[in-house]
């Protein structure tokens, strides 16, 4: 990915409920989102605070996020403020809340021969954790930015990550791993992968006994690992690096693999990668989300509405059924940080965000339910 503007944050927030791993106990989450400041704006669409049976779920998702640059003192954040800003209460009351994390982790290697290279701390998903965020991928193009000290260092990082990692392994079983939980009586399977064409995806594909990131251009991989996913959970959620910077509308090879992944078993196909948002909707029973745009944002771009991001959350059946989106905008700042939108602002931005499904072939999701 290039050096992209500030970026406009979406936020949603929904009714606080527990997400455990399969060995895990339940956890209250509620207990532990921050504070919401009284100014905090309301959120669009949201299911906030309605009660939901068991075996109906929130997966709330976001984009790309970098701790460099503008954006590296937010680790040094701390609650209620947190690196990810209010936004943080809305990934916070999913049930699951997964997004890209766009760089190495380490603090050796060689930069790779590419125009931009990214690292961070494992600092960096403590600070994932405590925002909210259940899940994070990193399949991306800037996931070995650093070689083959810094792709160590990022796996060791993932074997000590407070939060599922998945996407990068020691090998492609484990690269295209998926994670998988039971959440309120939910069985979900998390997996990821990068579509990008570019050094990253040629050069560090993970192998049988080659570390790395799951590719998406590896078609047939990426089909039998959701395929098996599917046979252990009804929800499968393919997260993917995919698309082309500064292109509101998906690509051929974007709409290809979406339509294999929904007749693979896949409940929803979602990533990010061009820098702006894209249309979403679904395929059929699948919900595709072409592009999530900047989330946490270190730098600035010349694409149009690269400030424009947010949370988008489905509801989710125990049949792995989409029975409800909710999506709420926001802005990020100057400072990197994406701050929610509210009034005539958050309008415009809904209807803005529903009018990029036109060239993506997809019907409207429905709408979630309010309380």
């Amino acid at each position: 990915m290039r050096r992209v503007a500030p970026v406009l944050a979406l936020l949603l927030t929904l009714a606080p409920v527990a997400a455990c791993g399969p060995d895990d106990p339940p956890r209250d989450r509620a207990a532990a989102a921050p504070p919401v400041p009284t100014d905090a704006p309301a959120t669009t669409a949201s299911p906030t605070g309605a009660p939901r049976p068991e075996g109906v779920i929130t997966v709330a998702f976001a984009g790309d996020v970098h701790f460099e640059g503008r954006t590296e003192s937010r680790l040094a954040v701390a609650a209620p403020e947190h690196a990810l800003g209010q936004i943080s209460q809305t990934l916070t009351d999913a049930d699951l809340a997964v997004l890209n994390l766009e760089t190495a982790i380490t603090g050796r290697g060689t930069p790779e021969s590419k125009l931009y290279t990214f690292r961070t701390s494992p600092k960096a998903l403590d600070a994932l954790k405590d925002s909210g965020v259940d899940v994070v991928s990193l399949a991306n193009n800037h996931a070995v930015d650093y070689g083959a000290d810094g792709l160590t260092d990022t796996l060791a990082a993932k074997d000590a990550s407070p939060i599922p990692v998945v996407g990068l392994g020691r090998n492609a079983k484990e690269a295209y791993a998926p994670y998988l939980t039971t959440v309120r009586g939910v069985k979900v399977a998390v997996l990821a992968a990068s579509q990008v064409e570019d050094l990253t995806n040629q050069k560090w594909r993970a192998g049988a006994a080659k570390p790395g990131i799951a590719s998406a251009l590896d078609v047939p991989a990426l089909l039998k690992a959701v395929e098996q996913a599917k046979k252990q959970a009804p929800v499968v959620i393919v997260y993917l690096h995919w698309g082309d910077e500064g292109k509101a509308c998906p690509t051929t090879a974007q709409t290809g693999i979406a339509k294999k992944l929904a007749t693979a078993g896949a409940t929803a196909v979602v990533g990010t990668h061009a820098h702006t948002m894209l249309g979403s909707g679904m395929l059929g029973n699948t919900y595709v989300g072409y592009g999530f745009g900047n989330f946490l944002w270190y730098g600035t771009s010349d694409y149009p509405f690269s400030d424009e991001t947010g949370v988008t959350t489905l509801t989710l059946t125990a049949a792995g059924k989409v029975t409800g989106e909710s999506f709420t905008p926001a802005l990020v700042d100057d400072a990197g940080v994406p701050q929610p939108q509210s009034g005539v602002a958050a309008a415009a931005a809904l209807k803005r965000r529903d009018g990029l499904r036109g060239c993506t072939g997809l019907a409207a999701a429905p709408a979630a339910a309010t309380p």
